[in-house]
C-alpha cells in the first residue's frame, strides 16, 4: 500500500510539473509542430473555380470603376471563400501582384503592437498603469500610461509632423531611417507641445504606438523586429511577415510599391519609415488570415486578455464605432466587428474580423484612392454588417488621414 501511494505521489508530481511547464505563456507560444503546419495548410486551401461569384463580380467592378489595386481575401468560419490578386505590384515596371505579394501594412501594424504589449503584460514584464517615464526618464510629459497609449488617450502631438518639420527646417538628408529611440530623444530635447492633457479624450495618433514600440524594445531588450519575429510571426507560421525599418535596411526588401492615386509616381520611402510600432510590419493576405485564426484559437493570449483588447475604451462614435487596445470596434446589437485601417506612403488597407459570426475580410491596396470607401456590397455578400461610416477616422468622419 505504501508503495502504491508513493507511486501515485510521483505520478501526481509529474503531472503538476507538466502542467506548470504548459502554463508558461512564453513556452506555450513558441511551440510549433508539424500539426500546426498541416492545420495552416488546410486553412489556406482555396479553389479559384469555387470562388464566390457575387464577391468576384463586385471586386472586378471595384477594380474597373473605382481603381482598386491590391489583394483581397474573404473567409467564413475558417474557410477561404474568395481570394484574388488584382492589378500592379509596381506600375512603372508593369509587375503584376501575386497572391503572396508582401504589403507594408501601415497602421494595421497597430494590432500586432497591441498584441505584443498584452503578451508582455501577461508575462508580468509590463503593467497597463505604468508611466512612460518609468521607461524613459527624460520623457517630457507627465501622467501618460501604457493604457493611454493603447487607447489613443495620451494627448501627445503627432511625431510624424513634428519630426518632418524638424528635418525640413534643418535640411537634413531624408533618406536614412531613424529609430524609435531617435524619436524619443528628439521629443525629450525639443519638448513639443502636446495636443491636450492625458486621458482627456480619444485622439488617434501615431505617436502612441511609436512610443509603445520603444517600450517593447526597452522591456524585451530586443529590436521590435526581433521581438515580433520570435514571439508572434514564427510561432504562428507567418513566414512572409516581417518588420522592415529604414533604420535597419537601406532598401526595404519588398517588391510591392506604394503609389499615389493617379499612378503618376511611386511614393518614396524616407526617414519616417524608420520608426516602427505604429507601422513598419510587412505581410500578406494569407499571413493575416493565419493571424486571425490564431487569435480566435487563443494561441497568443488568454481569453480574458483577448476580451480586454476588444473592449471599447472610449466614447462611442455615432452609436457604433469605438477603439479598444489596438483595434477599432463596430458593435450593432449582437454583431461585433473588430478592424483596423491603414494609410501610409501609397498603401491603403482595411482588415476586418466579425467575432460573432467568424467572418474575415482583408483588403490590401498599394494605390491610394477612394475604392475602400465603397465596400457596402462586399460586406453584404460576406454576410457581415456594413462598416463604412467612421471606418477611416477616429473623429467619426468619412475622411481619411495619412496616418490612420
Amino acid at each position: 500500500m505504501i508503495h502504491y501511494f508513493r507511486h501515485l505521489l510521483i505520478i501526481s508530481s509529474f503531472i503538476v510539473l507538466i502542467q506548470g511547464c504548459n502554463s508558461n505563456p512564453i513556452e506555450k507560444r513558441k511551440k510549433r509542430t508539424l500539426s500546426d503546419e498541416q492545420v495552416d495548410s488546410i486553412a489556406l486551401i482555396y479553389d479559384p473555380k469555387k470562388a464566390d461569384k457575387r464577391i468576384d463580380d463586385f471586386m472586378m467592378n471595384l477594380h474597373r470603376k473605382s481603381g482598386f489595386n491590391g489583394n483581397v481575401l474573404v473567409a467564413k468560419k475558417g474557410k477561404i471563400i474568395y481570394e484574388k490578386a488584382i492589378g500592379w505590384a509596381d506600375h512603372l515596371h508593369r509587375d503584376s501582384l501575386k497572391i503572396n505579394s508582401v504589403f507594408e501594412l501601415a497602421s494595421v501594424t497597430k494590432i500586432f503592437t497591441s498584441t505584443a504589449v498584452m503578451m508582455l503584460v501577461e508575462d508580468g514584464k509590463l503593467k497597463l498603469n505604468q508611466d512612460v517615464k518609468e521607461f524613459f526618464p527624460d520623457f517630457p510629459y507627465d501622467g501618460i500610461t501604457v493604457k493611454q497609449l493603447l487607447t489613443h488617450r495620451s494627448g501627445m502631438m503627432n511625431y510624424v509632423y513634428f519630426v518632418d518639420d524638424l528635418w525640413k527646417a534643418q535640411k537634413k538628408d531624408e533618406r536614412p531611417g531613424i529609430t524609435n529611440q531617435d524619436v524619443m530623444n528628439l521629443i525629450a530635447e525639443h519638448k513639443p507641445t502636446p495636443y491636450m492633457k492625458p486621458d482627456r479624450k480619444f485622439h488617434y495618433n501615431n505617436s502612441n504606438y511609436m512610443v509603445l514600440g520603444a517600450i517593447i524594445e526597452k522591456v524585451s531588450g530586443q529590436k521590435f523586429s526581433q521581438f515580433m519575429a520570435a514571439n508572434i510571426f514564427k510561432p504562428l507560421g507567418m513566414k512572409q511577415t516581417a518588420v522592415y525599418s529604414k533604420a535597419e535596411y537601406t532598401k526595404i526588401p519588398a517588391d510591392v510599391v506604394g503609389h499615389d492615386r493617379t499612378w503618376r509616381r511611386s511614393v518614396a520611402q524616407n526617414f519616417l519609415d524608420g520608426p516602427v510600432g505604429d507601422k513598419g510590419i510587412y505581410s500578406t493576405i494569407h499571413d493575416l488570415f493565419l493571424f486571425d485564426r490564431a487569435m480566435r484559437k487563443g494561441s497568443l493570449l488568454d481569453t480574458s486578455t483577448m476580451d480586454s483588447i476588444y473592449t471599447p475604451r472610449n466614447e462611442m462614435q455615432r452609436g457604433h464605432f469605438n477603439y479598444g487596445y489596438g483595434w477599432r470596434t463596430f458593435v450593432d446589437g449582437k454583431q461585433k466587428v473588430v478592424y483596423h485601417t491603414g494609410w501610409w506612403h501609397g498603401f491603403r488597407h482595411i482588415y476586418l474580423r466579425q467575432l460573432d459570426k467568424d467572418v474575415t475580410v482583408i483588403l490590401l491596396s498599394n494605390l491610394t484612392n477612394g475604392s475602400l470607401l465603397k465596400l457596402d456590397e462586399l460586406f453584404n455578400a460576406a454576410g457581415m454588417p456594413v462598416v463604412r461610416r467612421s471606418a477611416y477616422s477616429g473623429s467619426g468622419q468619412n475622411s481619411v488621414s495619412d496616418d490612420d
